[in-house]
């Protein structure tokens, strides 16, 4: 595994609408999956996106990769693993496993977003607040 700032685990549980007709959950719901492992990691680091958003900063994802290894079941208790890897520029790096009960790989991701001035919407330079936080982790 590679160095990370941060590691924080989640656990959710798949519920009924989110699977199709063979019980699988559905590929598309894992980008929330990540999310609430995301905003959670955030939370823990002590600067949720609330935070930054009330301080004119936003965090859209510039591009996300994921990777299915095994389905994740109606009724599954999910463990999503988030590893905050790094901020670089204007850009935060995020990976992500899920694991289900059993201990088994369901899914690795991988995001980036990027710093966006809320008023202009252009990338901007991460907060010295951010930094800071990041810097005492």
């Amino acid at each position: 595994m590679k160095e990370y700032i941060l590691k924080n685990t989640t656990q959710l549980r798949v519920r009924y609408g989110e699977t199709d007709q063979m019980g699988y959950c559905y590929y598309g719901n894992y980008a929330q999956y990540f999310e609430v492992g995301r905003v959670e990691a955030m939370r823990e680091l002590g600067m949720p996106y609330r935070t930054l958003e009330e301080s004119g900063v936003m965090l859209p994802v510039s591009s996300f990769e994921v990777k299915y290894k095994y389905p994740a079941k109606y009724d599954d208790l999910l463990t999503i693993t988030t590893y905050i890897i790094g901020v670089e520029g204007t850009r935060i790096t995020f990976d992500y496993t899920i694991h289900n009960e059993a201990d088994k790989l369901v899914a690795s991701a991988q995001t980036v977003l990027v710093f966006v001035n809320k008023s202009t919407m252009r990338p901007m330079a991460p907060p010295a607040s951010f930094l800071s936080v990041i810097d005492n982790h």
